[in-house]
C-alpha cells in the first residue's frame, strides 16, 4: 500500500472537533490566579488542562489533577462529575497511546459511577456515550454499540434534544465502523434533522448541525463520494460564522486542512497542497505553532500517497519538517518520526537507512499504540522485510498481520496479509502453507470485492435517503402552504361576511350604534388583512433588512390608515343617515 499516514493526524482532527476555549495559557493563567468563585476556577482548570495537552502534557497533566482536587474537596455532585469528564475526553485526545486510552476510559468510568450514584440522568447519558466513542476508536465496536444502546435508551426519555442529536452521531459512526451505511446515515440525517428543529442558542445550534454536517461528509468520503464529502465538509465550515467560541478561528484553520484531504482523496493534488498551505499560513496568523502540524502530517502525506517519496524525505529535513519532529519528539512520540524516516527510505530502496530508523519506532508500536497503529506499523515493517529480501521476518509480520486484522474486522489488512504471505510461501518453496494464503485471500477478495459493491449500493442508498427527505421536507412545505391557503380563504369570507352584514343591517331597523360598532370592527380586520398581506409579500423587496422592512410598514400605514378611517366614517355615515332610511322606506313600498 503506497500511503502513509502518521496516527498523530486522527489525533489531531479528533482533538480540534471539540468545542474548547483557546485563549492564550497565559490568559487563563492569569484568570485563574484572580479567580475566587469555584465554578469559574473549575472552568479555567477544564480549559487550561484540555489545550495544554496539544502544548505541554505534564503541565495539562497537573492542572487535570488540579480540577479533581477542587471538585472532590467541594462535594459538589455535579462539578465532580464534569472534573472526571473533562479528564476523561483529555486522555481521550491521545487515545492512540494504549496508556492514555486506559486513562480515558477510568475517568470516564468514575464520572459515571458518581452520576449513577446520584440520578444525575442526563450525566449518565452523556458519559455513555463518551465511553461509546472511545471505545469506538480503540475498535472496541461491541462495547461501542452497547454503551450508544444504554445512553439512548435514557435521552431518549429526557427533553434534551441537543444530547439526542449527539446520540444519532454516536449511533452512525459506530454503523460505520460495523459497514452497515443505511442505518449509520439514517441517525446522520436524524442527527441533522434534531439540530435543524432545536430551539436554542444560535451558538449551540450552529455546534449541533456543524457535528451533523462533519458526520455526513465522513460518511461520503467511506463510501468515495468525495464531491458528497466536500460539500458537507464546507458545510460545517460555515457553521463556524454562527459559533460564539473562542476557538473558532483555530478551529478555521484545522477546517481547511480537513477539506486539503478531501481534495487529496479525490486526486485533485494541487488544489490540496493549497489547502495545506493556507492551513499553515491561518496557523501562522494565529501565532499557535502546534496548529500547523496537522498541515505538516498531511503535506508528508500527500508526498507519499502520490509516490514521491524523495519530496516526502526533502520535507522531512526542511524547516517545516524539523518543526513537525520537534512537536512530536516533545510529546513523547519520536517513534513517528523515526516510522516516516523508515517507511520513506524503504519506498526510496535505500533499505540499511530504513531498517535503522525502523528498528528505533520497533518498541513503541510494539508496546504502547492501540491496535490500529500497531497493525500498520507492522504492514509497513514487513513490506520493509519482503523488499529487502528477509523473507522469514516478512512472514513473521504479515502472520501478526493477519491475525491482528481478524480479530479487529480490519479486513483490507488481512487480504493485504494474506496476498503477500502466499507469495512469500512461494518464494520459499512451502507450496502447501503458500496454496492455503492463496484461498484465505482469494475469500477475502471476495468479501472486500461484496463489502465494494455494497459502497455502490450505499451510494444509492444514500441518494434515495436524501430524495426521501428532500420530499419530506417539501411535503411539509406544501402542507403548511395549504394550511395557510385555507386560513387566508377562511379570512378573506369571513370580512365578505361582515361586510355583507353589515350593508344589510343598514336596510334594517338596527341602531346606529350597532351598526358602528360592527364597521369598526369589520374595517379594522379588512386593513389589518391588507397589512398582513403586503407583509408576507415584501420580502422579495427588503430581503429581510428591519431598516426596510420599517420603512416599507411605515408609507404603507401612512397610505392605509388615513383611508380606513375616511372609508369608514363614510360608510358608517352612509348606512346610518337618512338617504339610507328613505331607500329602505322605498325598497319596502316597492315590495309591499
Amino acid at each position: 500500500m503506497k500511503k502513509f499516514f502518521l496516527f498523530t493526524c486522527m489525533l489531531f482532527s479528533f482533538l480540534f472537533m471539540k468545542a474548547q476555549q483557546t485563549a492564550t495559557t497565559d490568559t487563563l493563567k492569569k484568570a485563574l490566579a484572580k479567580a475566587t468563585d469555584i465554578n469559574e476556577k473549575a472552568n479555567l482548570l477544564d480549559n487550561l488542562s484540555r489545550i495544554l495537552m496539544n502544548v505541554n502534557p505534564t503541565e495539562a497533566e497537573m492542572y487535570g489533577e488540579q480540577l479533581i482536587t477542587l471538585a472532590e474537596e467541594s462535594r459538589d455532585r455535579e462539578l465532580m462529575v464534569k472534573a472526571y469528564q473533562s479528564n476523561g475526553t483529555r486522555c481521550m485526545y491521545f487515545a492512540t497511546q494504549q496508556k492514555f486510552a486506559s486513562r480515558s476510559i477510568e475517568y470516564y468510568n468514575k464520572a459515571l459511577t458518581i452520576a449513577k450514584q446520584n440520578k444525575m440522568e442526563e450525566k449518565i447519558g452523556e458519559v455513555q456515550l463518551q465511553l461509546s466513542n472511545i471505545n469506538l476508536l480503540m475498535v472496541e465496536k461491541d462495547k461501542a454499540l452497547s454503551y450508544a444502546n444504554q445512553a439512548f435508551s435514557l435521552i431518549s426519555t429526557l427533553s434534551n434534544d441537543s444530547l439526542l442529536a449527539e446520540a444519532h452521531n454516536c449511533f452512525g459512526r459506530i454503523y460505520i465502523s460495523r459497514n452497515e451505511k443505511t442505518l449509520a446515515l439514517r441517525h446522520f440525517f436524524n442527527a441533522v434533522r434534531i439540530a435543524e428543529d432545536i430551539k436554542a442558542g444560535k451558538s449551540l445550534k450552529a455546534n449541533l448541525l456543524r457535528n451533523g454536517y462533519l458526520n455526513l461528509s465522513a460518511f461520503y468520503s467511506g463510501i468515495e463520494d468525495y464531491d458528497k464529502a466536500i460539500d458537507y465538509s464546507t458545510k460545517a465550515y460555515k457553521q463556524l460564522d454562527n459559533m460564539s467560541e473562542k476557538n473558532v478561528p483555530f478551529q478555521r484553520a484545522i477546517d481547511i486542512n480537513n477539506l486539503g484531504n478531501l481534495f487529496a482523496a479525490k486526486k485533485n493534488n494541487d488544489i490540496a497542497i493549497s489547502y495545506f498551505e493556507r492551513s499553515v499560513r491561518m496557523a501562522d496568523s494565529l501565532k499557535f505553532p502546534s496548529l500547523k502540524v496537522p498541515a505538516y502530517i498531511s503535506i508528508l502525506n500527500q508526498y507519499l500517497r502520490v509516490d514521491e517519496p524523495a519530496k516526502a524525505l526533502n520535507y522531512l529535513n526542511s524547516p517545516s519538517g524539523k518543526q513537525l519532529k520537534s512537536y512530536l519528539v516533545n510529546f513523547g512520540m519520536s517513534a513517528a518520526c523515526d516510522q516516516a524516516y523508515g517507511y520513506t527510505y524503504a519506498e526510496m530502496g535505500q533499505y540499511d537507512s530504513a531498517r535503522i530508523y525502523f528498528d528505533r519506532a520497533f518498541p513503541f508500536f510494539d508496546k504502547s499504540t492501540n491496535e490500529t497503529n500497531k497493525v500498520s506499523f507492522y504492514r509497513q515493517l514487513a513490506g520493509f522485510y519482503k523488499k529487502s529480501g528477509e523473507t522469514k521476518k516478512a512472514i513473521e509480520y504479515f502472520i501478526k498481520v493477519k491475525e491482528i486484522g481478524e480479530a479487529k474486522g480490519m479486513l483490507e489488512y488481512v487480504r493485504n496479509a494474506a496476498k503477500n504471505l502466499d507469495s512469500l510461501y512461494l518464494k520459499s518453496g512451502d507450496l502447501k502453507t503458500a496454496n492455503l494464503y492463496n484461498v484465505v485471500y482469494y475469500q477475502y477478495k471476495d468479501s472486500i470485492d461484496k463489502l465494494n459493491k455494497e459502497n455502490e449500493l450505499a451510494q444509492i442508498e444514500a441518494l434515495d435517503e436524501q430524495q426521501r427527505l428532500d420530499r419530506k421536507l417539501a411535503e411539509e412545505v406544501e402542507a403548511k402552504e395549504k394550511r395557510n391557503r385555507i386560513q387566508y380563504m377562511g379570512i378573506v369570507i369571513a370580512i365578505a361576511a361582515l361586510f355583507i352584514g353589515l350593508v344589510m343591517m343598514g336596510w334594517f331597523k338596527v341602531s346606529a350604534n350597532t351598526i358602528r360598532a360592527i364597521g369598526f370592527f369589520a374595517f379594522l380586520l379588512f386593513f389589518e388583512f391588507i397589512f398582513l398581506v403586503f407583509k408576507k409579500n415584501i420580502y422579495g423587496l427588503t430581503k429581510g433588512e428591519p431598516m426596510y422592512d420599517l420603512l416599507f410598514m411605515i408609507a404603507l400605514a401612512a397610505i392605509l390608515v388615513p383611508l380606513h378611517h375616511w372609508l369608514e366614517h363614510k360608510v358608517i355615515h352612509f348606512l346610518t343617515s337618512h338617504h339610507m332610511l328613505r331607500l329602505r322606506g322605498i325598497f319596502s313600498k316597492k315590495t309591499g
